[in-house]
């Protein structure tokens, strides 16, 4: 198949449409390409990953604070193992730092017990409770008055950008049709039993349908006939300090969480930055992605008492996620077998660990509504581009220069990103929508300067395309502020 952003819709009946090309919707996707269907995905957006999916805190969750017995518990626990084995197949950064779960005053710590008692009944066995003594040895940068820690050995950090980006990639590969700008207005039946998607850019056709459209999911649903759960945004804003923050903290820092959430945390990312956050507000509208000054101020103070040598470093950006809250606990994964029809639903902040799970359990409803499946075949062998600091970037790699100079001609000087790696993003199977897009695939403005000194070279090799010798390369600059500013990414 292919990728579309314009233009009439193919004219055919397909077996399965997904609306909502999130991490979820291209890892189901994804699964669903493994079988001999004709498959595509609807996007409102002009790219994939563009919602809650590029706005998190990228942690690769073990599960071991699910609630058990839930399909959210047992999925997270089967994400994690699919994703991990994925990441490493495929070469989606990730690093296994471990979490610890501080506790600040006697409450929290005598919470701790009870929170490894439930992390084994998820499966998880290699938590152990540790005193204060040895949580200052192992995070000597934390404030005053943390009392022990629940450690928990599994827990990591990921790349949600390359993980969507790779399972759209392969489903792409192996057939799939992805249609961007596509938003979904109505769903009805036509006479002949197939359900039509009427859309920004026309009827798309299909037998089966999968609802994964995230903070419209909902929508989506009573579009359908139901009106089983109503999707409140979530705001989580965060802070992203500069990678100079990166030596002040070792591992994932948990607060003991509550019934809104899992607090505010403070982890190392991928990138080599810090991220402080998130809060959590529940909002009406679900296009509010901007920050506040009293959401950042509050994160200002709860850094303030975790890990208070963060505060002197410097901000590069703000940004602001929404989380698909539906006052229930639980995924709401449900199939609705007389119409075929699958609704994946409130896939909160474990979505991104779940996605894998979320995929495979998604197929198995589908079969049960009647969709053939037959053989599996595994897609072809795919490696994606690193954007991660744990492992050599082009830049760092000689024989890579030696063979093709332009992955040595920096662009971004903040975050190292070559011409080389924005030409391959602008001709990948997937290409980015915008320069937003291309950020999440490269780096590329997202450092100390956002922008400030390569932006204009960015977007110029964005609209043309990329190609070699199309811009120069921009040289380091001697005056680069002293304070770079904020924003919040788009």
């Amino acid at each position: 198949m292919s990728v579309t952003t314009t233009g009439p819709l193919p004219d055919e009946v397909h077996d399965v449409v997904i609306i909502g090309a999130g991490v979820v919707g291209a890892a189901i996707a994804r699964e669903l390409a493994r079988y001999r269907l004709r498959i595509a995905v609807v996007e409102a957006s002009d790219d994939i990953g563009n919602g809650t999916s590029k706005a998190n805190t990228a942690i690769l969750h073990t599960g071991f604070d699910a609630t058990p017995g839930t399909l959210e518990a047992r999925l997270v626990r089967d994400g994690h193992r699919r994703l991990t084995g994925y990441a490493a197949e495929v070469g989606i950064p990730v690093e296994r730092l471990g979490a610890l779960l501080v506790a600040w005053d006697d409450e929290q710590l005598a919470a701790l017990p009870a929170l490894a008692a439930k992390a084994a009944r998820n499966g998880c066995h290699d938590t152990r409770l540790i005193g204060a003594e040895e949580l200052r040895r192992r995070e000597p940068h934390l404030g005053p008055g943390a009392l022990g820690a629940l450690d928990v050995p599994g827990e990591s950090i990921i790349c949600p950008w390359t993980t969507t980006l790779a399972y759209a990639t392969q489903a792409v590969r192996s057939g799939a049709g992805l249609h961007l700008n596509c938003r979904v207005d109505t769903v009805t039946t036509s006479t002949a039993g197939h359900q039509e998607l009427g859309t920004a850019r026309g009827v798309l056709r299909t037998r089966h349908l999968v609802n994964a459209a995230g903070l419209h999911a909902d929508a989506i649903d009573r579009m359908c006939g139901h009106d089983d759960f109503t999707v409140t945004p979530r705001r989580g804003q965060l802070m992203v300090f500069d990678t100079f923050a990166r030596a002040l903290v070792d591992h994932i820092l948990l607060p003991v969480p509550t019934a809104r959430g899992k607090g505010v945390l403070v982890t190392p990312t991928v990138y080599g930055n810090v991220l402080l956050g998130p809060t959590a507000e529940d909002l009406d509208d679900k296009t509010a992605t901007g920050t506040s000054a009293d959401g950042l101020a509050f994160l200002r103070e709860r850094g303030a008492r975790i890990l208070p040598a963060l505060l002197d470093e410097e901000i590069t950006a703000v940004y602001a996620g929404l989380r698909a809250a539906t006052g229930q606990e639980d995924y709401r994964i449900r199939a609705h077998p007389g119409e075929r029809r699958v609704t994946v639903g409130g896939i909160r902040s474990t979505g991104l660990t779940a996605s894998m799970a979320i995929a495979a359990h998604v197929v198995e409803l589908l079969a049960a509504t009647g969709l053939g499946l037959g053989t599996a075949h595994e897609p072809a062998p795919l490696r994606m581009p690193n954007i991660g600091e744990a492992f050599p970037r082009p830049y760092q790699r000689a024989e890579l220069i030696a063979a093709d100079p332009e992955y040595g001609t920096l662009v971004c000087h903040c975050e190292r990103v070559s011409r080389g790696e924005i030409r391959d993003a602008l001709a990948g199977t997937v290409p980015p929508g915008s320069v937003a897009g291309l950020r999440r695939r490269t780096r590329a403005m997202s450092g100390r300067c956002q922008g400030y000194h390569c932006g204009a070279a960015v977007h110029a090799l964005f609209a043309r395309g990329g190609g070699p010798g199309a811009v120069p390369a921009v040289p380091a600059s001697p005056d680069s502020p002293d304070s770079p500013r904020t924003r919040t990414p788009s």
